[in-house]
């Protein structure tokens, strides 16, 4: 799709109301639930983290979607593909813009060039007692990447013709957390598996832009 073709699709979006858990949940892991239900006090302390679904034309003017996969490391989310985006710091004015901060600090998408267009539904994250807002945003130029070397290991441009195909979700079995192996729904983008807190966001948003279309 055209970036100028898509502009125009949401530019409506706040009219819209959001799909909610009920989209989320389509991309919840089967375990979500119980791990949650075993995290209801530790819930009650449980920080929050912003990011941004952003999209953006690139140089023949076609929408696009970038993620990031994540560094290998020691922790819950290593080597997992997710959104630009980090935890509130105190130095943040709100979530959204600790959204747009991290997003620059990511991927290096200047925080002027980043127009949010409408917060989405909260997703809670039990292995480490997150509370992730997300947001749709939109870039009207062609971004310059640059990734965060010691947190980013790739970033990844997704083509929103790829994201909203239906074929974009699949079934598969990975490693969590909880050295489990166990089958979930996936979005299978550019050859990446994305899965579980990224993927119920990544429904929702999908549901919602594609009432729009």
């Amino acid at each position: 799709m055209k970036f100028d073709e898509f502009l125009k699709s949401v530019s409506k979006i706040e009219n819209i109301p959001l799909p909610a858990e009920s989209s989320q949940f389509k991309m919840s892991p089967p375990f979500r639930e119980k791990l949650q239900e075993a995290q209801k006090n530790q819930m009650k302390n449980a920080r929050s983290a912003g990011v941004v679904a952003l999209f953006y034309p690139d140089e023949n003017t076609e929408t696009k979607l970038v993620l990031i996969l994540r560094k290998t490391y020691k922790g819950v989310h290593s080597a997992q593909v997710g959104f630009p985006g980090g935890k509130v710091e105190a130095s943040d004015a709100s979530i959204q813009h600790a959204a747009i901060r991290e997003t620059w600090e990511e991927v290096g998408v200047p925080e002027q060039e980043i127009e949010i267009l409408r917060a989405m539904t909260q997703v809670y994250i039990p292995p480490s007692n997150f509370f992730v807002h997300p947001f749709i945003g939109v870039s009207r130029a062609t971004p310059k990447f640059k990734k965060q070397d010691d947190e980013v290991e790739a970033i990844i441009e997704v083509f929103f013709k790829d994201f909203i195909s239906e074929a974009s979700v699949v079934t598969k079995t990975v490693s969590t957390s909880y050295n489990v192996e166990v089958a979930v729904p996936a979005f299978q983008l550019n050859d990446h598996v994305v899965w579980g807190a990224t993927a119920m966001m990544l429904s929702e948003i999908k549901d919602l832009l594609k009432e729009l279309l």
